[in-house]
């Protein structure tokens, strides 16, 4: 069965998760039974915490996202150099052909 990319990345079904088990969180502190200051320093730091996650995610995928480009231009470099090699031995080649057809 062949495997379908639909343009959703690991790190966006990460991020929504953790977004998702956030607020479900704090909708489950709401319907708890607490005082309203208790309440309010929980749902802080719920979301402290979940700002903290989602910016280290949104780092890791900053650096994956450059690590690929970078190899991306590693390999077009590669693939420029063997294309330039392949076209000058080509040019040899007719200069060759020239040169032995007009003597």
């Amino acid at each position: 069965m062949a495997h379908e990319d639909n343009g959703v990345s690991a790190s966006t079904v990460l991020v929504s998760f953790l977004a998702g088990a956030a607020l479900g969180a704090g909708l489950a502190m709401l319907y708890a039974p607490k005082d309203g200051r208790q309440l309010r320093n929980q749902i802080a730091d719920l979301a402290d915490d979940a700002v903290d996650k989602i910016k280290e995610y949104a780092k890791e995928a900053q650096e994956k996202i450059k690590e690929t480009i970078d190899e991306g231009k590693d390999v077009v470099a590669e693939k420029k150099s063997i294309l330039s090699s392949a076209l000058e031995a080509g040019r040899e080649a007719i200069k060759r052909e020239k040169e032995k057809y007009s003597a």
